[in-house]
């Protein structure tokens, strides 16, 4: 521990509640420095979560990737092999980490269990879940590698002409590393998986965890990692596409939307539910199923709409509730959602969520 860290944990000692601002004002630094040596103790077990403190409360768990996104929008018709006046933006990505993101914002206890590089890309990350509260003490830093990276560049319209994945790191998410992380698992009342883990890992993951998995398949070329296990399930969160891939049942109309998801509980999964875009949410158990339309909202940005459905629905296992209102929080978390510019509306919260479903 340096003697920064003492500093601050001391003072957190003397006083849990004390903001980040605060500490900052006390140690002479920045805020966003206080945040990254919070990140560096709950990653050393010193604290963990929002207030510092360490807690007892039920807890969710995230096993999955974080990702650092980097953009680029050229002002006019890009040139070939040219520099290209424009813009570049980086955020913070990762379907694991933009769930875990959504869930803190509603006030989940939220532990992650990822890796991260050895670069500024990781510290701005876990600066970031330092600030939300995100328990990062599970997620080691590795010597030598680089933090998952997503590198595009869109075309004069704005629609995407070229992108770079980097995303070798999650290599390292093995079976072994959940096994020495099985106490995280034991302990957790639910466990969200995203498919950026190799397949023995997620593997791994639905043999040995007691506690109900839900699980985001990602894209068409990810979701084959869980096809052997959809029978471990207990929730899963597929678009369209991903249903169909894995039900084998092509979806064209009502009829055939239900044949995919009885399919899909046929393996013993227990609870679905299909993203249908603007059509809004196919949701069914053993018991029932429902269509529900979409909540309406301001649309600016639709990439994180899912990730918010994923923790809404996830906050509402935790609260108890029923499978249709499980899904109209869903809605209700992308229609708050979809009206930001960034992944992550820090405008979510339960509060919001709850007269959304209310005044729909």
């Amino acid at each position: 521990m340096t003697q920064r860290e003492r500093q601050l944990l001391n003072w957190i000692e003397e006083d849990p509640l004390i903001s980040q601002q605060e500490l900052a004002e006390k140690a002479g630094i920045t805020r966003s420095s206080v945040a990254v040596h919070i990140s560096n103790l709950m990653k050393k077990g010193c604290i963990a979560g929002r207030g510092y403190i360490v807690r007892t409360a039920p807890y969710a768990a995230v096993v999955g990737g974080v990702n650092m996104d980097i953009g680029g929008w050229p002002a006019e018709k890009p040139v070939a092999r040219d520099s290209n006046p424009g813009r570049v933006r980086m955020s913070l990505g990762g379907v694991g980490r933009n769930i875990a993101h959504n869930m803190a914002l509603l006030g989940v206890d939220v532990r992650l269990a990822t890796v991260f590089g050895d670069d500024m890309n990781a510290q701005k990350i876990a600066a970031s879940c330092g600030e939300l509260g995100i328990d990062i003490s599970q997620s080691p830093f590795l010597a030598g590698e680089r933090t998952s990276t997503y590198l595009f560049i869109t075309d004069e319209g704005g629609d995407m002409s070229l992108a770079v994945s980097d995303m070798d790191i999650y290599r390292r998410l093995t079976p072994q590393f959940l096994a020495q992380r099985q106490k995280l698992l034991d302990g957790a009342q639910v466990v969200v998986a995203d498919t950026n883990p190799p397949a023995e890992t997620l593997a791994y993951l639905a043999e040995h965890c007691a506690a109900p998995i839900f699980c985001d398949p990602v894209s068409t070329a990810k979701a084959e990692k869980i096809r052997p296990i959809l029978g471990k399930l207990h929730t899963l969160k597929p678009n369209r596409i991903e249903a169909e891939l894995l039900s084998g049942v092509k979806i064209t109309d009502g009829e055939s939307l239900r044949r995919a998801a009885q399919t899909l509980l046929d393996t013993g999964l227990r609870r679905v539910f299909i993203s249908l875009g603007a059509d809004g949410v196919f949701a069914a158990d053993h018991e029932r199923s429902v269509q529900l339309p979409v909540i309406p909202g301001k649309m600016v940005n639709t990439t994180g709409c899912g990730d918010a459905f994923m923790a809404a629905i996830t906050w509402a296992y935790l609260q108890g509730t029923d499978l249709e209102h499980t899904a109209r929080l869903g809605l209700a978390a992308s229609s708050i959602a979809m009206e930001s510019g960034e992944t992550i509306n820090p405008a979510m919260d339960a509060g919001e969520l709850l007269r959304r479903v209310r005044e729909s």
